[in-house]
């Protein structure tokens, strides 16, 4: 017998019922070779993988289009089913996103039966394709709107928006411009992660420290605003950023900062703050999600007279002088040399 060699080679060793009889492969062949101890594994109806081994996590992505993809029709082209979703996003990366069921586009008005492990939504928005690791998937825009259409968990959906856009796989204006076409800004949870993503957030920590600075009298921060020199040289970009104060909050997560490389960056982005009169204030998220309320080392009100440098504004425009400072009260505040 002869297998399609070239075909699996494209396909992860993957084949359709009808693209292995249209290369010759009888029924009574297919039917006897995915028998228990068989070399062929039957991983969805009419979806068989060709290899005695467990598939990986590729493999049942590319099963899942294999199996809402219409027969006759070539399944990498993303003309006719397409992965989303959380399966989508697992293939780039996104960390703790449930990819089971597949979420797989079809083309309305065809309606095809799911299984447990995959889930045809019918869609007459048919989004632009990408190949992620060979599978015809949807871009990371179209996949996080449409795990967030299927999401029931808020702090899930505020999770897996927050680390599609940190990762960089999409802007956030671009992602509230897919959550509004597709209808899905009416939905408070969808419309609270996506506005605080336009806000500057981008990780569930900060997520949370915003909602605790919002219940204080503090000034409202900047997040991850990209600070510069006045010669336009740009510093750093702290988690948040109160200008006028010239104060930095630093969320220093151990998820990102085990290493020591990672350390040593984080170290160095705060002496290159400090450097330029900026007071950078340090806490975890378990800090912030333990307090409350944080409370003011000093009150935010204006002086009629700085005795500290120049601080950072975020963009290209001039520095402009501190006029007071203030302080979340999460962990040591440290100033710098000579900043009273």
């Amino acid at each position: 017998m002869i297998t399609p060699k070239p075909l699996l080679r494209r396909q992860l060793n993957l084949a359709t019922r009808h693209q292995l009889a249209s290369s010759g492969i009888p029924d009574g062949t297919i039917t006897s070779r995915t028998r228990p101890g068989g070399p062929w594994q039957r991983l969805l109806p009419r979806v068989y993988l060709l290899q005695t081994g467990p598939p990986d996590h590729r493999q049942r992505a590319l099963a899942a289009v294999l199996y809402a993809a219409e027969p006759a029709a070539d399944p990498l082209s993303g003309d006719t089913a397409v992965l989303t979703g959380g399966a989508a996003l697992a293939l780039l990366g996104i960390r703790d996103v449930p990819y089971t069921p597949a979420d797989v586009l079809v083309r309305a008005p065809r309606r095809l039966t799911g299984t447990p492990e995959v889930r045809p939504l019918a869609t007459a928005r048919w989004p632009r394709t990408i190949a992620v690791s060979g599978i015809p998937s949807t871009r990371p825009v179209r996949a996080a709107a449409d795990f967030a259409s299927r999401a029931g968990d808020p702090a899930r959906i505020r999770s897996t928006l927050a680390h599609v856009v940190q990762a960089g796989w999409c802007h956030p204006q671009d992602l509230h411009a897919e959550l509004r076409a597709a209808r899905l800004l009416t939905r408070p949870a969808i419309r609270a992660a996506a506005s605080e993503l336009v806000a500057g957030v981008r990780s569930i920590a900060e997520a949370l420290a915003r909602d605790t600075l919002t219940a204080t009298d503090l000034p409202t921060p900047l997040w991850n605003a990209r600070l510069h020199t006045p010669d336009g040289t740009f510093l750093a970009s702290p988690d948040a950023y109160w200008p006028d104060e010239g104060v930095a909050l630093e969320i220093d997560s151990v998820e990102y900062h085990y290493t020591r490389d990672a350390w040593h960056a984080t170290l160095l982005r705060r002496l290159r703050l400090e450097s330029h009169g900026i007071l950078v204030v340090s806490a975890t998220p378990s800090m912030i999600r333990d307090t409350p309320t944080p409370r003011s080392s000093q009150p935010c009100a204006p002086s009629s007279r700085s005795r500290h440098p120049a601080a950072p504004h975020p963009g290209p425009w001039p520095a402009a002088t501190n006029s007071s400072r203030c302080s979340p009260g999460w962990g040591d505040a440290r100033a710098v040399k000579g900043a009273g």
